[in-house]
């Protein structure tokens, strides 16, 4: 070994820092390989695979290069103060390029700088990209954002990624949204969060900058046809189909008279109000804005709102969240999850009350999702078993399926321990299960001159007349058709 590497070995020798700094960046930036190398032949396992590799690894790998030279340093000095090299030492390290030694010294630097970058760069890249996951979003803090998680997989969204709409592009958000999720993590952390999470979330980036990225927000959709399967808590779970034509309408600033539910986000329009809850359920002020440039102001009758109480409320301009504000995290009502149940899977409604018993199984008060799963098959076999035991020992298999369904449905809706419910968050999309619509459609918002914000059904919305129950939408739906396990076929209606 040369002189000079003879001295650097024994400096290191007589520090401990020194060495303690060599060992945390061999062995992180060690592991740290084999974390890539398992990642790129496809071997990620788990939610924490990411944290561990690319966001824990890559801080003991800075420490230890960091230990290195100030141990170095320190160790040098000493043995410079105290004659214990093999020669004197200068205070600091002396580099001439004229010196041979000096020269393979400063290549070694060099390629081993390199490589540290190269670690530290790739580190970060997948790092930040492991951030941006769904995974990282939804399942690393598991009890708190099961919920929202479980929901998104099944919703129209399911494969935007979570901070397309959270985020979005932009350092700007990237940095604030990090900033906020460190205050989040503490909260984690210390057990120190709501139960359930509070919505709608307040520092949301606005719609115009995530929604309408891909929902042109000057479109015209016109009318949409909509057919609705609904079951009865009879015996025979008898179905109704609803047929509904839906007027989304749109329309633009350019001259395109604008019409329907999508009038409210035409772009000559500006549509500001009020909300008395932090949930926005209840909406007392309303400010329409039109394309003239013309302004009314129309107040709840009973809200009871003064001038001043006007002027000095926070006053939000809607967007398209304010109706669709569960686009990415739907849950259903235990009436209308049982009939998507029914619908989707064709459960059998030769079994008797079929609808009643799943809506009753799903009501059920259960300490834990455990309890909930063994509650639900229990209250569904039993009834069956009891009351119907011809039907028990016929259609044992149906009736598992109806389990399994049920189980599945509640799974999806309701988290005991983080206080989630049916109910608990309301959707603002229509008006059946929640206000909705008539948070200002109610008919009892009218402004001065006496207008009134209406709550005429043809709107939004009209049923076709037909003079027998649309049969060629039907019988595309599979309405009509024997149920599996023999039952009866539905019935439709319009």
């Amino acid at each position: 070994m040369p002189a000079s590497g003879r001295r650097i070995v024994a400096v290191l020798t007589h520090s401990r820092i020194a060495l303690a700094g060599l060992v945390l960046s061999l062995t992180s930036s060690s592991l740290f390989l084999v974390f890539l190398g398992a990642e790129l032949v496809g071997l990620r396992t788990g939610p924490y695979f990411g944290i561990v590799g690319f966001l824990f690894l890559p801080v003991p790998f800075v420490l230890g290069l960091v230990l290195i030279p100030i141990g170095y340093l320190r160790a040098r000095r000493r043995l410079s103060e105290s004659g214990g090299a093999a020669a004197p030492l200068a205070p600091y390290p002396v580099l001439d390029l004229n010196v041979r030694r000096h020269r393979r010294n400063l290549l070694l630097f060099g390629v081993l700088t390199i490589v540290n970058v190269a670690l530290l760069g790739t580190a970060s890249y997948k790092g930040v990209h492991y951030m941006e996951s769904d995974a990282f979003c939804g399942q690393v803090c598991h009890t708190v954002m099961r919920p929202e998680f479980v929901a998104s997989r099944t919703s129209p969204h399911a494969r935007v990624g979570c901070v397309h709409c959270h985020v979005g592009s932009g350092a700007e958000w990237f940095v604030r949204t990090k900033l906020s999720g460190v205050r989040q993590l503490v909260g984690v952390a210390l057990h120190n969060y709501p139960r359930p999470i509070p919505t709608p979330v307040q520092d949301l980036r606005p719609a115009r900058e995530t929604c309408e990225e891909c929902h042109w927000p000057d479109q015209h959709h016109g009318d949409r046809l909509r057919v609705i399967r609904s079951f009865a808590e009879d015996e025979a779970s008898s179905e109704q189909v609803t047929v509904l034509v839906l007027h989304v309408g749109g329309g633009h600033a350019g001259g395109q008279q604008a019409g329907g539910i999508h009038w409210h986000m035409n772009l000559a329009n500006e549509i500001t109000y009020i909300a008395a809850d932090e949930s926005r359920q209840t909406i007392p002020w309303v400010r329409l804005k039109d394309a003239g440039g013309g302004v009314t102001d129309f107040t709840a009758g009973d809200a009871g709102l003064t001038a001043a109480q006007i002027a000095s409320a926070a006053k939000r301009t809607m967007d398209c969240v304010d109706c669709h504000n569960r686009p990415a995290h739907r849950f259903e009502q235990p009436d209308e999850a049982a009939d998507q149940a029914i619908a989707a899977l064709r459960l059998d409604r030769g079994l008797p009350f079929l609808k009643q018993q799943m809506v009753g199984a799903l009501k059920g008060s259960y300490a834990s999702r455990e309890a909930a799963l063994q509650g639900i098959q229990e209250s569904l076999d039993r009834y069956y078993r009891e009351n119907h035991p011809e039907v028990y020992a016929r259609s044992r298999k149906a009736i598992d399926a109806v389990i399994e369904a049920t189980r599945n449905v509640h799974a999806a809706n309701v988290f005991p321990e983080m206080g989630v419910t049916w109910g608990t968050y309301p959707n603002n999309l229509g008006h059946e299960s929640f206000p909705g619509c008539f948070r200002c459609h109610d008919g009892n918002h009218s402004s001065p001159d006496g207008r009134v914000i209406r709550q005429d059904c043809d709107t939004c919305h009209a049923l076709p007349a037909m003079e027998e129950p649309a049969p060629a939408i039907l019988k595309d739906l599979g309405v009509g058709a024997e149920s599996p396990e023999g039952g009866a076929p539905p019935r439709a209606e319009s």
